[in-house]
């Protein structure tokens, strides 16, 4: 048995250091990553993915965790991948929410990840559908994938989740505000937190004269749910909620159509980001070798007619390629 068959063993069996690992390597571009993603592939489609996104505030760490109790309660493996925003001077992630989820950390039916966007404008970190694929490839029955917040960069996470799940709070304006950044279109259920607040049910109506406007003929009008973690009110809804979007799109065939179609996607978003590293590389090397940079470093040449020629001599070769 190979280092990598055996790694990958660990990875199915749930281990969790092999997991961390896993995503770890996943992360930092190791040369280790495509090999192990294509071992881990087939053992891996089984999983349903919720996206949670919110404004900042809305309380969607705490909700987590209260959907984490309940889903082992329901005896389903859970894993949680926490977007932060990563700090623009460190680098690092602003990992504080996480706290409230750290009661979960000694449960084996458990894995929880935070990672940071790494600038990603999405909100979401460009490795995450791979820890998401890891996830499932280590038993998890859910994945919870909590974003940043939202807003117009915020829409990423219709990309990798099978449903999601938009979170507001009374008193912030928050419904008006997703309405505004186009996460009407990719809500398919609406909770909102904190519904022991003053305001609650008219956020409620808000959003249900909304939907009467924007979803009146759709097939599928998004529920909205009132819940509160603080008073654990509302969990049990939520998940019925999702698991009633899942079989509106198992029975009108959306299921194996949006899979599909995300995997199309992913094929075109490897590929080209094959294809930048690989043309990245090689314009380096290419500027090196004409002493474009020391040029520009000395300010003997500008860095507009550098680029042009490092461009064309590139494009060249590749074409008598």
């Amino acid at each position: 048995m190979t280092e990598l068959q055996a790694f990958v063993r660990q990875i199915l069996s749930g281990h969790k250091r092999s997991v961390a690992r896993a995503i770890s390597l996943v992360e930092n571009e190791d040369p280790i990553k495509l090999p192990l993603l294509e071992a881990l592939y087939p053992h891996t489609g089984t999983a349903y993915v919720l996206g949670i996104t919110g404004s900042p505030g809305a309380g969607k760490s705490s909700l987590v965790d209260r959907l984490i109790q309940y889903l082992r309660r329901q005896g389903k493996q859970v894993g949680v991948l926490a977007v932060d925003p990563t700090s623009p001077y460190t680098g690092g992630a602003l990992l504080g929410d996480r706290v409230r989820m750290v009661r979960h950390a000694t449960d084996t039916g458990v894995y929880i990840r935070s990672m940071g966007t790494r600038g990603n404008l999405g909100g979401l970190s460009r490795s995450s559908r791979e820890v998401i694929r890891i996830l499932d490839a280590c038993g998890c029955d859910v994945i919870l994938v909590e974003t940043v917040g939202v807003g117009q960069s915020e829409l990423d996470v219709m990309h990798v989740a099978d449903s999601v799940c938009v979170v507001l709070h009374p008193g912030a304006g928050d419904a008006v505000q997703a309405f505004k950044a186009g996460i009407m279109e990719i809500a398919d259920l609406f909770v909102v937190n904190k519904s022991d607040l003053p305001g609650a049910e008219n956020v409620v109506a808000e959003i249900e004269e909304m939907l009467d406007v924007s979803r009146k003929e759709a097939a599928w009008r998004p529920p909205v749910v009132k819940a509160s973690s603080k008073e654990d009110r509302g969990i049990g809804e939520i998940w019925e909620a999702a698991e009633e979007h899942v079989r509106y799109l198992q029975e009108s065939g959306l299921w194996d159509e949006r899979r599909s179609r995300k995997a199309a996607e992913e094929v075109v978003e490897i590929a080209r980001e094959l294809i930048i590293r690989d043309i990245s590389a090689r314009l380096e090397q290419l500027a090196h070798e004409l002493s474009c940079f020391e040029e520009v470093r000395n300010r003997q040449r500008d860095p507009y007619s550098a680029a042009r020629q490092v461009a064309e001599q590139l494009l060249g070769r590749l074409e008598l390629g």
